[in-house]
């Protein structure tokens, strides 16, 4: 996909930010948060109109009589205001009252014929999309939303990180998994991605922390929920702050640079390109170890999967790492892989197949 660079913000002016209450409760809210919220450099004034809730009886926001109120936050004080769609209703409505930015929200990036329909109704509109990452930690379903999109000739599009969520007891509401956005940066250089904070950490206190992680990974920006009277929103009010706690946590974040050419980093990278070299060169030598442990069981009728072998392998692979600053459960994580790829060659070569279709479960 290709991106346009003409928008109302300016990509190369970091961080972005939107920031506004997580839903637009009343007229006189919206208004008294937008207020607030003049002169502390909002890219977008952010307040849902439409609002998906997990359980019925929650509030589910004031719908479409909600977005006269965003029009007179942009007549009354200039902002730029945006808000979430999940429908090709929702679309022509925001549309028509001239809102300036749409996103997707999670719930609706997993559902693709959804997502279809949004694409659909937004043909030969002129406005910037961004698209948060669906609920679960899939990379292509969040790709597949931006591409239904792009196909559909929006070219103005973002991305939203606010993480994954998780059955687990976790210390966050959803799981950051940088790793995800990171790839999705990998294969958008140029797409401006988002993070939000708020639904990541699910408490206020968390926000600065995790906005600051975001700007350490070269987020574009930020979007922060953020309301007069958190205390007493309607929705999500342990996760939204104060527009005074807003503009602190804004000075107080650092921004990162992009690294110039220059002779210490060019070293090192040096020297991580040739282990990386090495390390590829090992692995073929391990795999080619694992095919010929792979004939020995065909021909002597053993079982390909050996439980005692793969806890001994894990065990070993603990006892390398106590005395070494690494973290225990990434260098677990790569042996399982490096174990799951041998039991694949091993599987192709007992079933005598020399494809890559052998499906572990």
């Amino acid at each position: 996909m290709k991106f346009d660079s003409k928008d109302i913000f300016n990509k190369d002016r970091h961080p972005i930010l939107v920031a506004g209450p997580c839903s637009a409760e009343s007229e006189k809210q919206v208004m008294e948060v937008a207020s607030a919220l003049v002169g502390r450099g909002l890219s977008f004034f952010r307040a849902g109109v439409w609002k998906p809730r997990t359980r019925p009886g929650c509030f589910e926001g004031m719908g479409e009589a909600a977005l006269p109120w965003l029009q007179r936050v942009k007549n009354e004080f200039g902002l730029p205001v945006a808000v979430e769609v999940a429908t090709a209703e929702h679309v022509r409505l925001v549309l028509d009252a001239g809102i300036d930015m749409l996103w997707v929200g999670a719930r609706t990036t997993t559902n693709p014929f959804a997502v279809q329909e949004i694409a659909d109704s937004l043909r030969g509109a002129d406005v910037p999309v961004f698209v948060k990452n669906p609920v679960n930690p899939d990379i292509e379903l969040w790709v597949g939303a931006l591409e239904r999109l792009g196909n559909a000739g929006v070219t103005r599009l973002g991305a939203i990180h606010r993480g994954f969520s998780s059955y687990a007891e976790k210390c966050f509401r959803n799981a950051p998994q940088w790793q995800i956005p990171l790839e999705l940066r990998r294969r958008f250089p140029d797409m401006p991605i988002l993070c939000d904070p708020s639904h990541i950490g699910g408490k206020r206190e968390l926000v600065m922390m995790l906005s600051q992680q975001a700007m350490d990974l070269n987020f574009d920006g930020l979007m922060v929920e953020t309301h007069c009277n958190p205390q007493c929103a309607l929705s999500d009010a342990r996760q939204q702050v104060t527009p005074d706690e807003l503009s602190m946590i804004m000075g107080r974040l650092v921004k990162r640079s992009a690294i110039e050419s220059c002779d210490d980093f060019l070293s090192y990278r040096n020297q991580i390109d040739a282990i990386d070299l090495q390390l590829v060169e090992l692995l073929e030598k391990r795999m080619s170890l694992s095919r010929e442990i792979g004939m020995l069981k065909k021909e002597n009728g053993h079982a390909i999967y050996q439980p005692a072998r793969y806890n001994e392998v894990l065990e070993h692979c603990v006892r390398c790492c106590k005395d070494k600053e690494m973290n225990i459960d990434a260098v677990k994580g790569i042996f399982e892989l490096i174990h799951s790829e041998s039991v694949r060659l091993q599987l192709d070569i007992v079933n005598e197949k020399t494809g890559n279709d052998t499906i572990i479960s």
